[in-house]
């Protein structure tokens, strides 16, 4: 199940979406939570929050998700994951990656420069103290800026259902074409009530824990935040849910839907 968990982490602080129309959906002070379990049980909670940051003389917002384990796994399998990315206030491209990891003894500390104007990517292996440039794809962004990206350029009039997109992501040493389908808009309830959402179906790779490509959803909610609400995934033994359970510094009013 650490895998499972692992997935979900990730998931939730590089949710994509489509991205055709500018917007700006967020600003600094935004503060989410999320509550992931697998059936009955609470395995884990993760949290991303948006601050005013300097970089390089440059004014940005710095992004920080965390996540970690709870409960009876923390006790046999510790999950300790934190991530940043500092992104252009305008362009909403990233200067800088980190991705500080300790997974059940399992580790990784790496940090990414981005200079786009080389379309390179500094890696720096903070565990193994190496330094190598990659070259990166055009727009590029990593697997946090790309959710503040595109959820920046979200046009909900013209999404049709079955409408597909691929996001350039560059992760720890690696281009990634990241693709996405539009599904269509559906009303799911929530602790905090009733949320009008945007459904996508994220593409992953089958293998020893998915069933399928298509085994993963995200719901997005379906106004001018366009924050992430839930996300399931069918894995080869049961599923597993990820679901806002908190939020505070919303950009844009909350609606909740009322039943008529």
């Amino acid at each position: 199940m650490k895998k499972y968990i692992t997935i979900c982490l990730l998931v939730i602080i590089a949710l994509p979406a489509i991205a055709q129309k500018s917007h700006k959906a967020f600003d600094a002070g935004e503060w989410f939570r999320f509550r992931i379990h697998y059936g009955v049980f609470t395995a884990s909670y993760a949290t991303l929050e948006v601050k005013d940051d300097i970089i390089n003389n440059k004014p940005v917002h710095h992004v920080v998700g965390t996540g970690k384990s709870t409960g009876l796994l923390s006790v046999f399998f510790k999950v300790e994951d934190y991530y940043e990315t500092y992104i252009d206030k305008n362009e909403v491209k990233p200067y800088r990656f980190i991705r500080k990891i300790n997974e059940g003894g399992h580790t990784k500390d790496i940090e990414i420069n981005f200079d786009h104007n080389q379309s390179e990517a500094l890696v720096f292996n903070k565990k193994y103290n190496t330094k190598k440039s990659f070259p990166v794809k055009s727009n590029v962004q990593d697997m946090m800026s790309s959710f503040y990206y595109l959820r920046n350029n979200i046009n909900t009039t013209s999404l049709k259902k079955g409408d597909e997109q691929y996001v350039n992501m560059f992760f720890d040493n690696e281009n990634y074409r990241f693709k996405l389908k539009f599904l269509g808009r559906e009303i799911i309830k929530t602790k905090m009530g009733k949320i009008a959402c945007l459904k996508f179906r994220p593409y992953v790779q089958a293998d020893r824990i998915f069933k399928e490509e298509e085994s993963m959803t995200v719901w997005v909610s379906d106004d001018d935040n366009r924050m992430p609400v839930r996300i399931k995934a069918d894995i080869l033994v049961g599923s597993i849910k990820a679901d806002l359970d908190a939020f505070k510094g919303l950009k844009h009013p909350f609606k909740i839907v009322i039943d008529q």
